[in-house]
Order: C-alpha cells, then structure tokens, then sequence
C-alpha cells in the first residue's frame, strides 16, 4: 500500500511540474481526503497552493482538516480573505478550534478577523474549555429535536438543518435545553405513524460526559458502549455539543503514541518523525537519558561497595548482566501489562491487592522455571564446556537463588509503580521500562552480593 502511495505522490508531483492540472484534477476526485493530505506532505512547497486550487470546494475542507499544520500554516498565509473565508465556512467549528490551537498568533489572527460571527462565538465556546477535555474536542453542530415534535417534523428538521451538522444520523432530544433522550434515522424512518411525538420512541438511557471529562475516558467510553456519537452536557446537563467516533479514533492516537514514547524513555512530540529535526529528537531524548545516567549511578555505588567480594570470587562477574537483564525483562513485562489494563479501565488502585498477589504468584511459576533452567546452564555449559573451574555449585546455588528472588522483585515493582502514579494523578507510563529496570538493578546487585558474602563466606 505504501509503495502504490509513493507511486501516486511522485506521478502527480510530476503532472504537476508539466501542468496538467486537468489530468490531476480527474485524479485527485477519485481520492479520499486522508490520502489527498498524503501527497501534500510530499509536494514542494510552491507546489502545495496549486494543488489545493485543484479541489473542489468541500473536498478541500476535508483535505484541509487532515494535512500537517506547516502545510495548514503555508496555505493560509497565501489565501486571501475570501479563499480563507470559503474555507473556514466548510469546516466545523471543532475543527477551526483545533486549527487556531496548532497556530501562530499571526496566523490565529488572520483566521478569527475572517471567520463570520458564528464561527468565532463557537469556537471562543470551545476553547474556553480546559486542553484535553471532552469540551475541547466536542463539535457544536449537532441535530437538536423537541420531545413533542412529531416524526414528520423531526425528519423535516433534519433535511432543513442536516447540511450544517456533523452528523444526521443521530439526534438528540432536549427541553429548555436539558439533554432527554437520542433518535436515530432509522428510529424515525421506521416508525408506524408519523404523528406519533417522537418522545414516544426516543432512547432516554443514553451515555453522555461532561465538558471537564478527561477526553482519554470519552475515548474509552466509545469502546465500552459502541456509540457513533457521545452528547456532552455542562453541570446542569444542558446539551452543549457532541464527541464523534473519528475524534475519538484520533485521541486514541494520540495517547498510544504519547504512552510509547514515555515508556521508551523519551518526552512526548507534537510532530511525526519525518517532520522531527534532528534537534527536536535530541530535546524529546536527552533530559530522560541524563536522568537514567544519573539514576544508574545507584548501582555502580553498589558494585563499588562489594569490590572486595568481586576480587574474592571474580565468576560473580559474569553473571551481573543476566541477572540485570532479566530483572529488568520481568519489570518490564509487568508494568506493560497493568500500564495496560489501567488504560483500559479494567483496574484501578484499589485493585492493588489481587494485582500483586497474581503477579507475585506468577514471579514465582517464572522465577522457579528460570533457575532450574540457568543451574543446568552454568553447570553443563559454563563449568564443563567452557571449564571455568571458578563456577562451583555454591556459585550457581547463589545465582540461582538470586535470579528467583529478582524476578519477584521485578514483578512486584511493575506492578505496583504504575497503580502509584496513576493514584498520584500521574501518568502511569512514566513508571515504565526505564524506571522500573533502574530499581530492579540495584535491588539485583543488592540480592546477589548479600546472598553470596552469606553463602561463600566472603
């Protein structure tokens, strides 16, 4: 898919460059807005304005919506009043609010003097809302109905107000502007009498968030109840806009992109990778790796601390990195999993207890087989394939023990970190694989050291 992709970006930039503008065109209306927003990101820039003037009027709305904003930044800049106008008049209000929210003051200025009064009123009603909150991505043109408008008024409504909504499909019921209840079209459609209010068919169970909700719980609230759309209403549950799926899908995104990088060790970026500099990968990179340098200085102060023990029984040294390794290989696994399942909603802190005990009993299962498995391998390949003399029974009794006992530590912090930070109100992928292997190494070395002065009599 990629190369046909590449195939297309490179045919059109070149029909481009002979300007056969008609060809284009015939080509570009047979596309979807996403893959359109594609071969803008690989078009030079003085080739960008020609090839938007190419789309037809609401196509290049939907375009618009989905390129990068340095290409957004350079279109608006050479847009005219009316261009602009013509433009902002096919987005949603949502949309612009995201638009003015990506950038600079220059440039917000030129959009908000364009933008008609509706517009500005709708998105100034957006932005107000706290960044990351159900209020901040909700769309203000929704289907409003009246519980004792008739089926036939309803569907007349909606073929007079449709053309201005983000969705049709689903409308909602309010009074004095208090959310009732939902209809969909098919409800309408499908209904015996058209004189029948449509209170009597409405759905007034219905799911709805708040403006302040975290968008991360609107998000998940799509999966659980498999909803096209989610009301959001203020405190005195007043309708004030709608969350669509594609919003969703996008946060969604988002965040699964945001938790990577912070459990790769590394601070979350506002760009792809193409359009990262060099620079930009250093600022996101370097702060978590000084931090982690600084943080390992823990466990050299440790192997400092057992030189003598080292000298003494220098086969210990060769055992550290497996050990460090798998300690950290165990963190990790379980802090993934509960920095999972904590994103799913399917526990939170005081669920503290059973999460422990089932990692604690799956420490042991992992802890036991690993050993067993290491005593055969430090005996069968260190001791007699390789006839490392050094390595006696003592010294895979010692490690052995040590690898059982760390990887009931690993499991235990990775488990038990992430739970913290998520009930300190932190993000609990902070509490990932770098952090966690950190602590494991020098609970590790701790054990190994401690274990063999006791057990070598060092």
């Amino acid at each position: 898919m990629r190369n046909q992709n590449i195939i297309m970006e490179r045919a059109i930039a070149r029909l481009l460059e002979e300007r056969k503008y008609l060809v284009v065109k015939d080509i570009l209306i047979t596309m979807l807005p996403g893959e359109i927003a594609g071969i803008f990101r690989a078009l030079k820039s003085e080739q960008i304005p020609v090839l938007f003037r190419l789309l037809p009027k609401e196509l290049a709305a939907k375009t618009f919506v989905k390129m990068d904003p340095e290409e957004k930044e350079l279109l608006i800049h050479g847009f005219s009043d009316s261009s602009l106008r013509e433009v902002l008049d096919e987005l949603y209000a949502d949309d612009v609010a995201d638009l003015i929210e990506e950038m600079p003051a220059n440039v917000v200025k030129k959009i908000l003097d364009t933008a008609g009064s509706d517009m500005r009123r709708s998105v100034n009603e957006l932005l107000k809302y706290p960044d990351n909150s159900a209020g901040s991505i909700m769309t203000t043109e929704f289907i409003r109905l009246a519980p004792d408008m008739s089926i036939s008024e309803c569907i007349s409504s909606i073929r007079n107000s449709g053309v201005n909504s983000d969705t049709i499909y689903t409308c909602f019921i309010t009074e004095n502007g208090v959310l009732k209840g939902r209809v969909t079209v098919k409800d309408l459609l499908l209904a015996a009498d058209d004189d029948l209010p449509v209170r009597n068919i409405m759905d007034s169970n219905i799911a709805a968030v708040t403006t302040l909700n975290d968008q991360e719980e609107v998000a998940a609230l799509f999966n659980e109840y498999d909803l096209p759309v989610i009301p959001v209403v203020d405190r005195e549950n007043r309708l004030v806009g709608v969350v669509m799926f594609d919003d969703a899908m996008e946060i969604m995104e988002e965040e699964a992109t945001e938790d990577m990088e912070i459990m790769g060790g590394m601070s979350p970026s506002e760009k792809n990778y193409i359009r990262s500099s060099v620079f930009d990968l250093f600022r996101q990179r370097i702060p978590w790796l000084m931090l982690l340098m600084i943080s390992a200085t823990f466990t050299g102060m440790i192997i400092t601390g057992f030189e003598t023990a080292l000298a003494a029984q220098v086969a210990l040294t060769a055992f550290i990195p497996m050990l460090m390794d798998t300690g950290g290989n165990s963190g990790s696994q379980s802090s993934v999993t509960v920095i999972r399942a904590i994103s799913l909603g399917e526990i939170k802190f005081s669920d503290l207890p059973m999460v422990l005990w089932k990692e604690l009993r799956t420490a042991v299962l992992c802890g036991a087989s690993l050993s067993v498995v290491c005593f055969f391998k430090i005996i069968l390949i260190d001791r007699m394939l390789l006839g490392n003399d050094g390595i006696t029974l003592t010294v895979a009794a010692v490690v052995c023990f040590t690898l059982i006992i760390t990887v009931f530590l690993a499991k235990s912090v990775g488990a038990v970190l992430p739970l913290a930070a998520s009930r300190m109100g932190f993000d609990p992928a902070v509490m990932s694989s770098p952090f966690i292997t950190t602590i494991v190494d020098a609970l590790s070395l701790l054990v190994y050291f401690e274990t063999a002065k006791i057990l070598l009599r060092l």
